[in-house]
């Protein structure tokens, strides 16, 4: 955890989401998906890992030269899984549902200040007022949250074809 002292959001944040999905789309981006992401959404939507990877993801090249699971964009880059609203609200990725705490969007309050100037909901004084005990948790959920690399979903996908060819 951050020294309290030693950050600019010590007495919390106002963030109040005004639903612009301006952080769903509008412009090219990745939503990586770790294994609670991936299990949460394919559990809400009913579908198995291949069927949700092939109906909903695509691969994204990441660090070190590692390919990880993200989801789709639509051709104006809204995510996959926006239709006016989150289809999948209950189930969103970590990544969606920490944001705007993400860890280096709250590096410093000049960053902070850069990402809302596209954000109402961080300029939303009416907002809740975050807790600096809350915005740590966030965080931490944020830098905690690994995308899953594309071994571990073909292994997945493999694994399910098996069980299935012998349920057959």
């Amino acid at each position: 955890m951050t020294e309290k002292k030693d950050v600019f959001y010590k007495d919390g944040l106002h963030f109040g989401c005004q639903r612009c999905s301006f952080c769903c789309g509008h412009s090219p981006g990745f939503v990586y998906l770790s294994l609670r992401d991936l299990t949460a959404l394919r559990t809400h939507l009913n579908m198995s890992v291949t069927d949700f990877v092939q109906t909903y993801c695509r691969w994204a090249d990441y660090y070190y030269g590692d390919e990880v699971l993200a989801l789709l964009e639509k051709k104006n880059y809204d995510c996959i899984l926006w239709n006016n609203g989150c289809s999948c609200y209950e189930a969103r990725p970590v990544q969606c549902s920490t944001y705007p705490f993400w860890s280096w969007m709250i590096k410093d309050k000049e960053t902070w200040d850069e990402c809302a100037a596209d954000c109402p909901g961080m300029r939303n004084q009416e907002g809740k007022l975050w807790s600096y005990e809350e915005i740590e948790a966030q965080k931490k959920a944020y830098d905690a949250n690994r995308p899953l690399r594309r071994a571990e979903v073909e292994a997945m996908m493999e694994k399910e074809k098996s069980g299935t060819n012998r349920q057959a």
